[in-house]
């Protein structure tokens, strides 16, 4: 027994020399001593308080360690913590780190984070400035309102309060940023490839969001109640937009969804009320239950031939509808409620389709039916710098409409 209690004993030795938890200049860090390196932990009593600098290295008895990252929720509910800075040799900040630092004022990211963890950021309140860091120059957010800044590494969109999500970064975590009240504007980067479920979730001061050209996945409710977002940018590189991602968006007023986006979700854009302008791109084939329920002043909609099945209340008390256009040969697959008691707007269909939708079990209350001519309205990309889009009928853009026949927002219109 003596022998196995020693066995036991000597295989733990190495698993209790590597891992150490030790005060170093005000910080707490746990200490790797095979690997060399330091993450950040939380204090054992008391809080996190001022302006913490998180260093790139550390010694502890005349040993160097390289600070790698943040532990989960090591400054979680750090009430009187102001400002944090993080060193360029962190790459990851844990789940929770910053959760519900209702006095955090600003963050200083280093351009070594590559991943941001769920609930990282959720509810500070007070959060007005993320920046980062490259080399040894800090880009405030705050200083350089709408500047764009070239460095050798990336370029960086900064504008008033714009929270800046470093180059290295690839992902964004679930309720990463969620209910970041004091935060006006966000420019995701091209590294980032998803944006995680409720990742800004009732950030009620974002006014704008620029998306790069690398994320494939928008989370569910990403964006939802962000009350005050006026645009949004989605790019070609998106696939799935998750249900509810910018429901209850009441400022938003136009979007354009796509070509690479195949689905839209459920509850999506539910309850825009300021949604004006929407632009299907010619690749989705669903949406979703609710997707523009609620969409007040929606005043027309064109949804495009691949689209083969509308969700129940999918328009559903779109009061301002007058207008729905469908590019389809075939009546997709609709239920009843679709368009809710809206079947008194003027329902236009392709040339020779008029009878298909007339005898659709659903399509057929609808009271309107015109025929139109769709020849060179569909194969159109979208174009998602502007809200209008105009196009000759060879599908050359315009920069505004001439006389006679050209393609606005999809949709064919004569100009006299």
């Amino acid at each position: 027994m003596k022998k196995i209690c020693l066995l036991l004993s000597l295989m733990l030795l190495p698993l209790v020399a590597s891992a150490e938890k030790v005060e170093i200049d005000g910080i707490w860090y746990n200490l790797n001593s095979e690997s060399k390196t330091a993450e950040v932990a939380q204090r054992p009593f008391g809080e996190y308080k001022g302006s913490i600098v998180i260093p790139m290295l550390v010694s502890y008895e005349n040993i160097q360690y390289s600070v790698t990252s943040i532990e989960e929720f090591a400054f979680s509910y750090c009430s009187n913590l102001a400002s944090v800075t993080i060193g360029n040799s962190v790459t990851s900040i844990g789940d929770y780190a910053f959760h519900k630092c209702s006095g955090l004022t600003s963050v200083t990211i280093g351009n070594g984070v590559t991943s941001i963890g769920e609930w990282a950021f959720d509810t500070c309140p007070a959060l007005t400035s993320i920046s980062v860091v490259n080399g040894n120059t800090v880009y405030d957010s705050r200083n350089d309102c709408n500047a764009i800044i070239e460095t050798e590494s990336n370029t960086l969109i900064l504008g008033c309060k714009n929270t800046i999500i470093p180059n290295s970064v690839t992902n964004i975590g679930n309720r990463a940023f969620s209910e970041c009240s004091g935060l006006t504007s966000v420019t995701i980067p091209n590294s980032v490839t998803s944006i995680g479920k409720q990742a800004f979730y009732y950030c009620s001061g974002l006014t704008s969001v620029i998306i790069g050209n690398s994320v494939k996945s928008i989370g569910d409710y990403a964006f939802t109640t962000c009350s005050g977002l006026t645009s949004i940018t989605i790019p070609n590189s998106v696939k799935s937009i998750g249900n509810g991602a910018f429901s209850e968006c009441t400022g938003l007023t136009s979007v354009a969804i796509p070509n690479s986006v195949t689905s839209i979700g459920d509850f999506t854009f539910y309850y825009c009320l300021g949604l004006t302008s929407v632009t299907i791109g010619n690749s989705v084939t669903s949406i979703g239950t609710s997707a523009f329920s609620r969409c007040d002043v929606l005043t027309s909609i064109t949804i495009p031939n691949s689209v083969t099945n509308i969700g129940e209340f999918a328009f559903h008390s779109c009061d301002g509808l007058t207008s729905v256009t469908s590019l389809s040969p075939t009546p997709p697959t609709i239920t009843l409620t679709t368009f809710d008691s809206y079947y008194t707007a003027v329902l236009k269909v392709p040339t020779g389709s008029k009878a298909a939708y007339q005898a659709d079990e659903n399509w057929k209350y609808f009271e309107n039916v015109e025929e139109i001519d769709v020849a060179g309205v569909q194969g159109i990309q979208v174009d998602k710098r502007q809200n209008t889009m105009v196009y000759d009928l060879n599908g050359w853009r315009l920069d505004a409409p001439t006389k006679g026949v050209s393609i606005i927002n999809g949709r064919k219109v004569l100009v006299k």
